[in-house]
């Protein structure tokens, strides 16, 4: 407990850590939520807010009774709060959700952890109002599925001033997530900027499996053959996508996983950092132009996996594989 307490520089008066805010909940939100309640060292109820309380409401009423508290604003939210957790969907949305944030008097010494995958120049412009209204703020985008989210095995990328790291890794690595990359006293956008290149790594996955997929079932050898030698080469992420596309649950969900317009704005920002460096990423190019026809067939409910019936549609087939 002390170690908490020097970490986060809590006084002997508050017992039990930091008081702590979270802000947005998406699919990934609602499981770090989870095991921070579950889990993290924090006095008062954990404040949640969302654009639609109803989301607040309902992950409150799964968690044990006293641990957690719905606000109806970012400033309630902060008011009480000594670390604010973010994690929105875009850069827009952050931006909004910082600049609201800043409003609420007393601001001055909180810590604002940003979760959010956003593009590294955002992260630095961020990072900078924050400190410029005497506030603390460290990066710290996240990799995983959502079921790694809830299952705390996500793994968290940190980067800012070390002091500032300091606070917010007692809610990182056994906690929301397996493991940490520690950037401390790296610039905020070097966190940012391993998220966005880490990224297309799930995408050049996604539409390799996709690919594969395919030419097995047009060739003859079969997706269940082909799946047999990925489970056991690649087990782990591979597998799982896998296996989301033999049996279709890349367009049957009625939500997804790793929503498509987030992927777009993903690949977007690998695209733009790219350009702006001199580098290509013709892969990214590729995987962009697929997923636009997933926008395209599946509207909002589309997931990264639909990727799968963009490649089917341009080798003949019906994007459905059933």
């Amino acid at each position: 407990m002390e170690s908490v307490k020097q970490a986060v520089g809590l006084s002997e008066s508050n017992n039990g850590g930091p008081r702590i805010a979270w802000i947005g909940l998406g699919n990934m939100g609602r499981g770090m939520v989870k095991n921070i309640v579950e889990k993290g060292t924090y006095t008062s109820p954990l404040a949640i807010y969302n654009r639609t309380t109803a989301r607040s409401e309902k992950l409150a009423s799964t968690l044990p009774s006293g641990k957690t508290k719905v606000v109806t604003s970012i400033e309630d939210a902060v008011a009480d709060a000594d670390i604010i957790f973010t994690c929105v969907g875009d850069d827009k949305a952050i931006t909004e959700t910082i600049d609201a944030a800043l409003k609420t008097p007393g601001v001055k010494g909180k810590l604002f952890v940003d979760c959010s995958t956003i593009h590294p120049d955002t992260t630095d412009k961020l990072a900078q109002t924050v400190n410029n209204a005497g506030a603390e703020f460290v990066a710290c985008p996240v990799f995983g599925a959502p079921a790694m989210a809830d299952n705390g095995q996500l793994v968290c990328v940190l980067a800012g001033p070390a002091a500032q790291v300091s606070k917010a890794k007692p809610f990182c690595k056994g906690v929301m997530g397996r493991a940490e990359i520690d950037f401390s006293d790296q610039p905020h956008g070097t966190a940012s900027r391993l998220k966005i290149i880490g990224n297309t790594f799930i995408l050049n996955m996604v539409g390799a499996l996709s690919e594969g997929h395919t030419l097995a079932e047009k060739s003859g050898l079969g997706s269940d053959n082909l799946h047999t030698f990925i489970e056991t080469m690649f087990p782990g992420p591979y597998t799982a996508y896998s296996n989301r596309m033999r049996e279709g649950d890349y367009y049957k969900r009625d939500e997804p996983l790793f929503n498509v317009n987030l992927a777009r704005k993903d690949a977007g920002h690998a695209l733009a950092l790219a350009e702006s460096c001199g580098a290509k990423m013709k892969a990214v190019e590729v995987g962009d132009g697929r997923l636009k026809m997933v926008q395209e067939h599946m509207g909002d409910k589309g997931d990264i996996a639909g990727v799968y019936g963009a490649v089917r549609q341009e080798a003949g087939l019906k994007f459905e594989n059933q």
